[in-house]
């Protein structure tokens, strides 16, 4: 617990350093084509590798930079990563990438929050390519065309809208992994970034299961999945096992009591994603004595995952008006996690939109 705990104090810092920067913008005159991928690697799967390996193989001379979520090491679905992103990255770039920087804290954001950061670090990048996986569904492909005709497509309640010529493209909901581009396409529109074209489509694989990994790493025993993921990540996921450093659901518990317990009502409907409804339920049914009962009080969400989210925020209590303004200005750090080799690090200063570039962990 001590190490996630550590963790999470280091990451509350550095994101209060982050909300206290702001962006040192520069022109770039880089003809180097920069290809860069969002992905969270909980861990790195043949899935991953094989949308690296096909934009890598369409734009082989370029620099390929991955997007790994970065700050309190929670996922999407606010559950907390099996591996710090340090090592996330250290796999990353022994599988193909040139740099790992550093993504939004994806667990204590809403979809609409750190969609809009991410496509403001592509933006940040000044990215030509953005590589994505996504499934064959009926209507996907024409959705997909949309979209590299730089259309604003855009999910609305249970139909998916091209804004630009007002067509309703699908009716119904998507899948993840759909969803997520067209929530891209969303922001990247807002935030006026010019998409045609620099969408690469990589049809998903199939054969990787991500209940097996995660069964496989908690028995540390990978005879069922050896053929799911590159070698390298078998290896250090067996190194970080040994060395104690998988910090899957493993949560600050006392962090997250004594928010619920001690902050009051007005100090709780203040914290990001919390609404007044919320924090009444958490403080009618106090004091918790642990985490079973307290995620009981939390009323039901938007999500299948809403709770696990609200333990995150409990757990990095944030105020939902420095969220805004923290995406205000965001990315005001690019931080470097990994890095292939010092050429290609300075490729990518001189390729980039923001010249405070950071590093995080080095790697030589």
């Amino acid at each position: 617990m001590s190490k996630v705990s550590d963790i999470l104090k280091r990451d509350m810092k550095l994101f209060y350093e982050d909300y206290d920067t702001e962006a040192n913008l520069s022109d770039t005159t880089s003809d180097t084509v920069l290809v860069s991928d969002f992905t969270e690697y909980n861990p790195l799967h043949n899935g991953h590798y094989h949308c690296m390996k096909t934009a890598r193989d369409m734009f082989p001379d370029s620099l390929f930079v991955a997007i790994v979520p970065g700050l309190f090491e929670r996922s999407g679905r606010g559950i907390p990563y099996i591996l710090p992103r340090e090592i996330r990255a250290e796999i990353a770039v022994d599988v193909g990438a040139d740099i790992v920087v550093e993504g939004p804290p994806m667990g204590i954001m809403g979809s609409g929050q750190y969609s809009l950061c991410l496509c403001k670090t592509f933006q940040a990048l000044n990215t030509d390519y953005i590589p994505r996986g996504y499934k064959p569904v009926e209507g996907i492909d024409e959705i997909l065309k949309r979209i590299n005709m730089g259309h604003h497509v855009a999910s609305k309640p249970y139909k998916i809208q091209d804004k630009t010529t007002h067509e309703t493209l699908l009716k119904g909901k998507l899948e993840e992994d759909n969803y997520v581009i067209t929530s891209f396409a969303n922001s990247l529109s807002k935030i006026g970034f010019d998409y045609t074209g620099k969408f690469i489509f990589v049809e998903r694989i199939e054969g990787v299961s991500g209940t097996l990994i995660r069964e496989s790493i908690q028995k540390d025993n990978f005879d069922r999945v050896t053929g799911m993921m590159p070698e390298k990540t078998i290896e250090v996921l067996k190194r970080e096992i040994t060395n104690d450093s998988i910090i899957y659901g493993i949560r600050d518990e006392e962090s997250i009591l004594a928010t619920a317990n001690d902050y009051s009502m007005e100090k709780l409907s203040a914290l990001n994603l919390f609404n007044d409804k919320l924090a009444k339920s958490i403080v009618d049914n106090r004091p918790f004595d642990d985490l079973k009962s307290l995620e009981e009080s939390i009323l039901p969400g938007f999500s299948s995952h809403f709770r696990q989210r609200v333990l995150s925020i409990l757990e990095n209590p944030i105020p939902k008006e420095v969220i805004s303004e923290y995406i205000d200005k965001y990315p005001s750090n690019i931080r470097v996690l990994a890095y292939k080799n010092k050429e290609s690090l300075e490729k990518f200063k001189e390729k980039i939109n923001n010249k405070n570039v950071l590093n995080l962990r080095l790697r030589s």
